[in-house]
C-alpha cells in the first residue's frame, strides 16, 4: 500500500516526539528507525536488522528485505501494534524466536515457547550427521531421540528418513505438549512419551537402530559465559547440569541405550565441548566402537558417535 506520508505528533512510549504518518497508516522505515533507537544499547546494528526483517516476513508475510524495493510502504495500526508489542519484548531480553513463537530448523518451522529450548545451528549439524550416515538406507529405522524438547530433531529426522519409525520422549510434559503440535503442523506421526532417563527402570525395553539425544550439559560454573537473554528466558532444566556430575545424563542415556540399542546400532550425541574425551572414553568404556568425536562449524567440539557392539556376543 502506498500513500503520500505527512509529519503529525504521536504520543508514544518511546518519546521520538513524531512518527511519519498518513491517516490510520505509518511508514513502515519510521518503525525500523524507532527499533535501532531503542535496541542499539542491546544489540549490533546487523542483529536489529535482522529481527526486523524477520518480523517482516512473520507479521506481514512479506518479503524479508521489502524496504529495499518498497521504501515508502506503509502499514496499519493493528500492523503497527505487533511490530512495537516484538520491540517492548526485545527491549526486555526476550528473545526473538520466543517473541514469534516460532524459529526454523532443518527447512522446518517450529511452534515454541519458554518450556522448551530454542534450537541452535550445531543441533542441526548432528540431525545432519545422522541423515548423512543413513541416506541410502532401504530398511525400515527405528530411532529414538531422548529429551526431545521442541521435538526438532525427532521431528527432522522423522522428515529426512520417511521410512523411520520415531520415537521421541522428555521429562517435561509440557514440552512434550509442543513437540506434538511440532509433529502435526509438520504432518508426521511420531510416538511421543513421558519418561526420566535419569529414572528409566520401569520403561519397556525395546530396541532401536539409532538413538539421538541433545541433553543438558552446561555446567553451571559456565553460566557467566552464557548471553542474559539464554539464563533469563530459556528453561534451565534443559540447559544445566552440576559441575561435580557433568555427565550424569551421558552415563544414563549410554547405559540405557546399552539395553535398548541392535547389535551395530549407533548413539550420537550432542556434548559439551570441553567433555569430548571423557565421553569417548565413556562410550569405549561400555562396549561402544568407531567413537568419533566431531567439531562444529564453529571449531568447538560438539558430537560423538559410537555403535554398540554386545560384549556378551
Amino acid at each position: 500500500m502506498y500513500l503520500h506520508p505527512t509529519k503529525i505528533g504521536i504520543p508514544n512510549r518511546y518519546g521520538l516526539g513524531f512518527y511519519t504518518r498518513t491517516g490510520n497508516f505509518m511508514l513502515l522505515r519510521e518503525i525500523k528507525k524507532i527499533f535501532h533507537k531503542e535496541l542499539a544499547s542491546l544489540y549490533p546494528k546487523e542483529e536489529i536488522d535482522s529481527f526486523f526483517n524477520l518480523m517482516i516476513s512473520h507479521y506481514l508475510g512479506l518479503e524479508r528485505f521489502v524496504l529495499v524495493l518498497k521504501p515508502n510502504l506503509v502499514i496499519d495500526k493493528k500492523e503497527e501494534q505487533l511490530f512495537f508489542q516484538g520491540l517492548a519484548a526485545l527491549a526486555e531480553g526476550i528473545p526473538l524466536q520466543y517473541v514469534l513463537s516460532e524459529t526454523e530448523f532443518m527447512g522446518l518451522k517450529f511452534f515454541l515457547n519458554k518450556e522448551v529450548l530454542i534450537p541452535r545451528p550445531e543441533t542441526e549439524e548432528l540431525v545432519q550427521w545422522v541423515l548423512n550416515d543413513y541416506v541410502d538406507s532401504e530398511q525400515p529405522l527405528r530411532i529414538l531421540d531422548i529429551g526431545t524438547g521442541s521435538g526438532c530433531i525427532a521431528i527432522s529426522l522423522a522428515k529426512g528418513l520417511i521410512k523411520s519409525q520415531v520415537t521421541a520422549i522428555d521429562v517435561s510434559a509440557e514440552a512434550l505438549a509442543i513437540a506434538i503440535r511440532n509433529a502435526r503442523n509438520n504432518d508426521l506421526s511420531i510416538q511421543f512419551e513421558v519418561m526420566d532417563i535419569l529414572e528409566n527402570e520401569d520403561f519397556p525395553i525395546r530396541k532401536y537402530d539409532i538413538i539421538v539425544s541433545n541433553p543438558p550439559y552446561v555446567k553451571l560454573s559456565e553460566k557467566s559465559l552464557m548471553h542474559q537473554n539464554v539464563l533469563n528466558h530459556e528453561p534451565h532444566l534443559a540447559l544445566f547440569v552440576p559441575d561435580s556430575s557433568p555427565l550424569k545424563f551421558y552415563k544414563a542415556i549410554i547405559q540405557f541405550s546399552k539395553k535398548s540399542l541392535v547389535e551395530n546400532g549407533k548413539l550420537y550425541l550432542e556434548i559439551n565441548e570441553t567433555e569430548g574425551e571423557g565421553i569417548k572414553a565413556l562410550l569405549e568404556e561400555n562396549s561402544f566402537k568407531n567413537v568419533e568425536i566431531r567439531k562444529d562449524i564453529f571449531g568447538k567440539i560438539r558430537m560423538a558417535k559410537g555403535s554398540f557392539v554386545n560384549a556378551k556376543s
